[in-house]
Parts: C-alpha cells; sequence; structure tokens
C-alpha cells in the first residue's frame, strides 16, 4: 500500500481500540511503529498486538512528534483536549468520538459513502460517524445515489457494547443475577437492561429527542451532503452484546421497486444482502454481524403504505464496522490520496 508509517491508537485498552488492533493487524496496514495509549490507570500494561506484547503509554505524558496517524478511541473530552495536540504535531487524527463532527472544517466520513469529503482536511482531525449512522449510510447512500431519499424515519435497536465495556458487564451480571432469582440492580443504565428494552440513548434534549437521536439527523445530513433530507429516529436499547439493528423506513424522489433495491444493494460496497422470504432469511446481530465487517440487509420490501416507500432492516456490528473499522479504512484512504 505505501511505505510504512507510525500510528499511535489512543484508548488502546478499550472495547473498540482492542478491536482496531486487530483490524490493524488483519488488513496488513503499514506500520512502522505502534504506539498504544491510554489514561495512566492503564499505562504500563501490555496490548497483544500479532505475536508482539507493547507495552501502553500514558497519553497525558506522551509527545506526539513522529506519529502519522492517530486513531482516537477514548470520549469526547480525551479528543477534545488532546487530538488537536497531534494534529499541531503533524499528525493525522481520526477520531470516533462526537467531539468534532458537528464542525464544518472537519470532515465527517464513511468509507464507502462520502471518501471524496477527505480531499480537504483543514484541521488535520477526520471525524469518524455514530455507528448507528454509519451502519445505515452504508446501506442507504446508494439508493440516495439512484432515485434520492426525502425521508427517513428509523428505529434502532442497538447493543450494549454501544455504551462500553461497563455496560457488557452489567448486561451479563444482571443476566446472571435474574437467572439465580437475584436483584438486577442497575448501574450504567438508569433501569435494568437484562430482559428489557431501553427507549432512551444519550442525554434529552429541548425537542423531546435525544442525543443520540439527533445525531442520526444531524450525521446523515452532513455525510450526504443533502441538508434537506428529513430524519425522525428513535433510539433503543437492547439486551445484546454486541450488533446494532435498524428498522429503516425511508420516502424516495422516484419509485424504486424492492427488486431494484435489492440489486442496487447487492453490488453496492460494504454490504451483504441476506433477504429471503423464510424464517431465518434476514440478518441478526448474533448470527451475521457479530464479528464481521459487511453491513447486513434483510427484510427489503415496498412499504404498503406510501407509494414511493421502502423498508429494510440493517444490522452490523457497532464496535467493528461502526468504529473500528472505518477508521482503518479511512487511514488507508488517506494514505492512498497522500501516495
Amino acid at each position: 500500500m505505501s511505505k510504512p508509517v507510525t500510528v499511535a491508537v489512543v484508548g488502546a485498552t478499550g472495547a473498540v481500540g482492542e478491536v482496531m488492533l486487530s483490524v490493524l493487524r488483519e488488513r496488513k496496514f503499514p506500520i512502522r511503529e505502534l504506539i498504544p495509549l491510554a489514561s495512566e490507570r492503564s499505562a504500563g500494561g501490555t496490548v497483544d498486538f500479532g505475536n508482539q506484547k507493547i507495552v501502553v503509554r500514558d497519553l497525558a505524558t506522551f509527545d506526539p512528534k513522529g506519529v502519522d496517524i492517530a486513531l482516537f478511541s477514548a470520549g469526547g473530552s480525551v479528543s477534545k483536549e488532546y487530538a488537536p495536540k497531534f494534529a499541531a504535531a503533524d499528525a493525522l487524527v481520526i477520531d470516533n468520538s462526537s467531539a468534532f463532527r458537528n464542525d464544518d472544517d472537519v470532515p465527517l466520513v464513511v468509507a464507502e459513502v462520502n471518501p471524496e469529503h477527505l480531499r480537504s482536511i483543514p484541521r488535520g482531525i477526520i471525524a469518524n460517524p455514530n455507528c448507528s449512522t454509519m451502519q445505515m449510510l452504508v446501506a442507504l447512500a446508494p439508493i440516495h445515489r439512484a432515485v434520492g431519499i426525502v425521508r427517513i424515519n428509523v428505529a434502532t435497536y442497538q447493543s450494549v457494547s454501544g455504551s462500553g465495556q461497563r455496560a457488557l458487564r452489567e448486561l451479563g451480571r444482571q443476566t446472571a443475577a435474574i437467572l439465580n432469582f437475584q436483584s438486577p440492580l442497575p448501574e450504567v443504565y438508569p433501569v435494568q437492561i437484562a430482559f428489557n428494552v431501553i427507549p432512551h440513548g444519550g442525554d434529552f434534549l429541548d425537542n423531546g429527542y435525544t442525543s443520540e437521536e439527533m445525531k442520526l439527523v444531524w450525521e446523515t445530513r452532513k455525510i450526504l451532503s443533502a441538508p434537506e433530507i428529513l430524519v425522525n429516529a428513535t433510539v433503543v436499547r437492547v439486551p445484546v452484546f454486541f450488533g446494532h439493528s435498524e428498522a429503516v423506513h425511508i420516502e424516495t424522489r422516484d419509485k424504486i421497486s424492492a427488486a431494484e433495491a435489492r440489486a442496487l444493494l447487492a453490488n453496492a460496497p460494504g454490504v451483504e444482502v441476506v433477504d429471503d422470504p423464510v424464517p431465518g432469511g434476514y440478518p441478526t446481530p448474533v448470527t451475521h454481524a457479530s464479528g464481521r465487517d459487511p453491513v447486513f440487509v434483510g427484510r427489503i420490501r415496498e412499504d404498503i403504505s406510501h407509494p414511493r416507500g421502502l423498508n429494510l432492516w440493517v444490522v452490523s456490528d457497532n464496535i467493528r464496522k461502526g468504529a473500528a473499522l472505518n477508521a482503518v479504512q479511512l487511514a488507508e484512504l488517506w494514505l492512498k490520496n497522500r501516495a
């Protein structure tokens, strides 16, 4: 691909950071030196990278000079403080948090959807979209380019891994507690998540929507360069460990049949169609998405309530494609553009 570069992974010991390391190795990213970074609490430990064990360094005391690419996945407050420092030291920053997504001078990019937005990176920072937005647009962008999307109505069914490792442990702990007839006390979520669904993600805003729901609105318009698209979202957290699902209902400018949409998606980059009208002939987080790269699309059917409506079921691994893989893909595209 390119001559080897120095890559820093900020948040290397977290759920996304660990998958980033795996993806970098699997895709044979051209690394001269890998530098795992984390908080002081995690510094001094090691991470596995192939047959190597690499010592984790303290982000707070690290000098970013000499880093070519910095992959950030340590939360918005960390990104706001340290990403500009890495960019000032001439590193390309690819940030997984929401810290810069709404900034006009920071491109918000999905590798399969709008790679052309990488032509201008004025601050040296690229933003990774929210995982729910990302998987939805990998599926919808080909349809939007073909017939134009006027309105998107989406309900997400988001796994607990999107809330981090504490949430994964909470689901496991609560499940065990219930099976042992004990009280499943909530700590990460406001109410019990095991054997339950929670129609709440992020902070509640003045308009009654949550911040996670509004991300789907703002980010969709920015990525597609289509401020006129209407987006209505409901975010639901479900007791699944890995993999987000979405029921997506769209209204298009021009009519597209289910068969035409199916054929279009079958040839779309990053998409795998699983759409047989039989029991089990549709994608689910466990049977298809977990640990895999594609965005899976099924239940493709015309909306019987609208003459230009289409319904889809979209599933993807929110940690892998929704964060780690896209970040590495963007780094690959940047190296290719620079060559």
